[in-house]
């Protein structure tokens, strides 16, 4: 198998084919993992920036490489220039201090740092100076019927890290979380937390601190019953990476941000609704639930949208805003009575499996999850290359079969089966492919857009449109404790598909949510919001949904991989790779579980010296070396990670 680029879905495949036994070779022209999915330092995304913004063509290193093409091969040539990225603009609204001799704390003299990947030796110093708060994650309430008390708990870790397992197991909270909570109580209460101004950050403080950061080109949430998180417990993988909870789903109603309960509890605890309002709510989530159950009651309103099946329902306009926007999140204008239904169920379902909103967030950045797939790949024997681009396709005329490909050192590499991602064709396989674009806005701020009494949140909020038919936009606010910022910082990730160019879509939300004025004398409404101190917006091409047929001349055993699409789950990626796996091996098993270490048999070498009577006894067993005793899927972890 020949991967080429580091996107999730070939991330995917990949790990998936070296686990099933398959050689799998995976190249990348670019010098950090994960394509359009990577999380960049600071000082990374600023040469990210400066790279699309000059997009440069991929200069041929061995011009003569054609002549290892035979007489009866034909070639298809890749893209020399990477066309996803457009619209690029950043701004600088803080103070702008000199920070041109500023480096980034701990970085290597004239080596930009990309990605998050090598990120531990910086994690440790991130948890030295600014540690997250160590709590016992409390039983969630799920809002199954039939388990009304039943419900998943998470591990207590950092931060209320979350460590993901399967339905069967369960870890207990420990005394650890407890008795660093109270720890916490007596360094400062919360009152005095949430009436401390926001401290004053400065540019060269950003650029100083850059390696805090781990900004991601993609903005998703996990599902807690996604597919993603399905694969991750089921394959292992998510022992690689750590989670945290999004901690709650805001909503942007008659220009305020206002939470929005979510679970039993926050139902009937929360002051904005009225208590026939609870009921009401409370009656129609519970319908949502088993709506397939009740068919008459939503058969009349198929053809109908969401938004006008929710007007019959007797709900108030709060409420319709609240279920249309913020649990369902799904469009007003677009969405149908059964796809508004589905929405909200899949929310439902998937509140109580590790806390009291239906959403994971990984630390470190959605960067980490395609690292955590090639570390699996790796593991299983997989070899990566980045900084290596490949010149072409080479096909055969008689078979119309893929039989190789040709690297920018003038190599020819034989493999039969080609995963591609969308970026690298060239126009001429695409001149009947149309894509949509999606409009990302990256902010740094200097507080929350609904300050609480804990700084440390992870919201998720959707604006509506202002106008009827155009998109909402998602807004996914992340803490210092996710391990993407630095401390006395937010992270704000905008997202929705593309009108225009992303600043034209998303500026207009950005104005209605935060003070971009950077003079001294600001109104008061001005003063009350968070403080922009640096932001980009860019347009991402999604090139979801695309048909194979829809490429011109590819091989069938040429499979195309799509980059991030515009929703909040990677659903689309999962199943992507899923589906290509199973066109490749259909007898073999997507992802299985890896095996037990007490299942692994050894070396012949190892099994003669057992066999010649020299094995350990109970009483006179030595002591296992440190490679021995972290196991071998560990062990590959490390050389893996030294190899990066």
């Amino acid at each position: 198998i020949a991967c080429v680029l580091s996107g999730l879905p070939e991330s995917i495949i990949a790990a998936a084919c070296a686990r099933s036994g398959q050689r799998v070779l995976h190249v990348d022209s670019r010098n950090y993992y994960g394509g359009n999915w990577a999380s960049f330092s600071f000082s990374g995304l600023l040469s990210w920036i400066k790279e699309n913004q000059q997009k440069t063509d991929i200069s041929d290193e061995c011009e003569d490489w054609r002549k290892l093409i035979l007489e009866n091969e034909e070639v298809i040539s890749f893209s020399k220039k990477d066309k996803t990225i457009q619209h690029i603009e950043d701004f600088c609204f803080g103070d702008q201090d000199s920070a041109e001799d500023v480096e980034e704390a701990g970085a290597l003299p004239k080596l930009p740092v990309f990605g998050a990947s090598g990120a531990e030796g910086v994690a440790q110093e991130s948890e030295k100076e600014c540690p997250p708060m160590e709590s016992a994650l409390p039983e969630a309430e799920s809002w199954e019927p039939e388990k009304a008390t039943g419900t998943e708990p998470a591990s207590a870790t950092e931060g209320n890290d979350t460590e993901i397992t399967s339905e069967n197991e369960s870890s207990p909270s420990t005394a650890l979380g407890e008795s660093a909570l109270e720890l916490g109580k007596t360094e400062a209460t919360p009152s005095e937390i949430s009436s401390q101004e926001p401290k004053k950050i400065t540019y060269s403080q950003i650029v100083r601190e850059g390696r805090r950061f781990n900004i991601d080109l993609v903005s998703k949430l996990l599902y807690s019953r996604g597919l993603l998180i399905d694969l991750l417990i089921k394959s292992n993988v998510s022992r690689y990476a750590e989670f945290k909870n999004a901690t709650r789903i805001l909503a942007f109603r008659e220009g305020k941000v206002e939470q929005v309960p979510c679970s039993r509890a926050d139902v009937f605890n929360s002051r904005q609704l009225t208590m026939v309002e609870k009921r009401m709510l409370m009656k129609f989530l519970t319908f949502c639930l088993d709506y397939e159950q009740h068919p008459d009651e939503y058969q009349d309103y198929e053809n109908s949208t969401f938004a006008q099946f929710l007007r019959t329902r007797k709900l108030t306009p709060s409420l319709q805003h609240f279920i249309l926007h913020s649990i369902a999140m799904v469009s007003e204008t677009d969405c149908s009575t059964l796809e508004g239904l589905q929405a909200t169920k899949k929310f439902l379902q998937c509140l109580g499996r590790y806390g009291n909103t239906p959403f994971l967030f990984p630390l470190y950045g959605q960067g980490e999850i395609p690292q955590c797939f090639c570390r699996m790949c790796a593991v299983f024997g997989g070899i990566y290359c980045l900084r290596h681009s490949v010149q072409c396709l080479v096909v055969d005329k008689e078979s119309g079969r893929c039989k190789a490909i040709v690297d920018h050192f003038g190599q020819r590499i034989s493999a039969n089966y080609f995963i591609v991602e969308d970026s690298y064709l060239s126009e001429s396989v695409c001149t009947n492919v149309s894509y949509r674009q999606i409009s990302r806005a990256v902010l740094i701020t200097d507080q929350s857009v609904l300050n609480t009494d804990s700084e440390q949140q992870v919201s998720i909020l959707t604006v509506p449109p202002v106008d009827l038919g155009k998109p909402a936009v998602c807004v996914i606010e992340l803490c210092s404790s996710t391990m993407t910022c630095m401390k006395d910082t937010y992270l704000v990730h905008l997202t929705c598909p593309s009108t225009k160019t992303a600043r034209e879509d998303l500026e207009p939300v950005v104005q209605k949510l935060f003070n971009l004025n950077t003079e001294k004398e600001v109104e008061n409404e001005e003063l009350e919001k968070p403080r922009v101190l640096w932001a980009v917006y860019f347009n991402m091409r999604d090139s979801s949904g695309v048909d194979k047929n829809s490429y011109d001349g590819l091989p069938s055993n040429v499979y195309v991989c799509s980059g991030p699409d515009s929703a909040l789950g990677n659903d689309c990626a999962v199943k992507q790779a899923e589906t290509i796996f199973q066109e490749m091996f259909p007898t073999e098993e997507f992802c299985p579980p890896p095996p037990n270490p007490e299942d692994i048999i050894y070396d012949e070498d190892e099994i003669a010296t057992e066999e010649s009577g020299f094995s350990n006894s109970p009483d006179t067993k030595p002591e296992p070396s440190t490679e021995e005793s972290s196991g071998g899927g560990s062990t590959a972890v490390k050389k893996e990670d030294n190899e990066e």
